[in-house]
């Protein structure tokens, strides 16, 4: 399954690193003499999948949409890895006092629900993909730092290991050369899943009108501004950028659960 997934995913990804070439039209400024347009299905194929209230075209609005989604997995990604890491490995490594404040301080977030405190802290901080980025992150930065904390207590036991620092290996060579390369397994499969996660709460905060400029073309801000036309006719303003989010979340998934099953030697027998 996760094949599919691979193929699905690469192709979202093209699409959207290269977003700005084939969006034929602006995705922000109204064009009112063509809103509500419907698409092929009506043999308009200037605008294939349609116009929204306010004239744009759809096709453009979710392929650069795409490019927002994914910047912002990115950038979530990067964030929790670097901060969560750190603070797995010097809690689980140093342990102690450390240990104790770093967890105690880390196992507080998992009482709130990830999208009621991804909108607590997106509300807090202001409108912004920068922000939105940050929440989302703050959200998932518990998560990586307890799967790395448990991954290096389990590695920093190994024989391997204990020779280095037998053999005078400092603190940094051992966590460089010995633990960081033996937890990226368990720590690959998390952020794979994370980035389908980091794309659905994009498209939560934009539909929520939280964090995220009204006016940006990112997908869960069009189903929010698509959903009062349903009853009116115009569904097409808002279908479409909902299969674009379920296509990619579900790419990213699938991705995730082929890694674990991939990694996981359990399941090999």
């Amino acid at each position: 399954m996760a094949v599919p997934g691979v193929y699905i995913a690469l192709a979202l990804i093209i699409i959207s690193i290269f977003s700005p070439l084939p969006a034929p039209y602006d995705t922000i400024e109204p064009q009112l003499e063509n809103k509500f347009q419907p698409g092929f299905w009506a043999g308009n194929w200037e605008h294939p999948l349609g116009t929204d209230n306010l004239g744009r075209d759809l096709l453009s609005r979710i392929i650069y949409g795409g490019s927002i989604s994914l910047k912002v997995g990115y950038m979530v990604i990067l964030i929790t890895v670097l901060f969560g890491t750190i603070l797995g490995v010097v809690s689980a490594y140093f342990g102690g006092i450390i240990d104790i404040i770093i967890m105690r301080i880390v196992v507080v977030f998992p009482a709130f629900p990830p999208l009621l405190l991804a909108l607590a802290i997106a509300a807090s901080l202001g409108t912004g993909l920068e922000n939105a980025m940050l929440a989302i992150a703050l959200v998932y930065i518990p998560g990586m730092a307890r799967i790395v904390r448990g991954s290096v207590l389990t590695v920093k036991t190994l024989s391997y290991v204990e020779a280095s620092r037998a053999l005078a290996g400092g603190n940094s060579w051992i966590i460089t050369r010995h633990i960081l390369p033996n937890i990226l397994p368990s720590a690959l499969v998390y952020l794979t899943l994370l980035l389908a996660d980091a794309i659905l709460y994009t498209a939560a905060l934009g539909f929520l009108v939280v964090g995220i400029e009204p006016s940006t073309p990112e997908r869960g801000a069009m189903l929010s501004q698509g959903r009062d036309f349903l009853l009116m006719g115009q569904w097409w303003v808002t279908v479409f950028p909902g299969i674009m989010i379920v296509l990619a979340v579900f790419s990213f998934s699938i991705i995730g659960d082929g890694l674990r099953e991939a990694f996981d030697t359990k399941l090999w027998r």
